[in-house]
């Protein structure tokens, strides 16, 4: 039994979403360039440095505080994901309780 194909209207609206969200990013990424990102405080990045003894809620704040930044754009997508990757690392390298 062959499998059924995806249908042009259901192409049509994943296309629309991939092209709204890459001009989201844009929009978000261009915001972030006028405000001048070195220039504020909140710019400077998280302190990933505070040593490997953070707990999870601890990683998890910081977590959270990325994404509040990079949210109110106060952080470009780069350094935002590259923050975000070290932190999920780390927070896979602990202990489970």
């Amino acid at each position: 039994m062959a499998s059924q194909r995806t249908t042009f209207g259901k192409l049509q609206r994943e296309r629309a979403k991939r092209a709204k969200a890459a001009a989201k990013r844009e929009k978000r990424h261009s915001r972030g360039t006028e405000d001048e990102l070195g220039t504020d405080e909140e710019s400077e990045p998280i302190d990933l440095d505070a040593g490997p003894e953070l707990s999870a809620p601890e990683l998890l704040k910081l977590i959270e505080e990325l994404h509040a930044r990079f949210d109110a754009g106060r952080i470009p997508f780069e350094d935002f994901e590259e923050q975000k990757a070290d932190l999920f690392e780390r927070l896979s390298k602990l202990p489970i309780d």
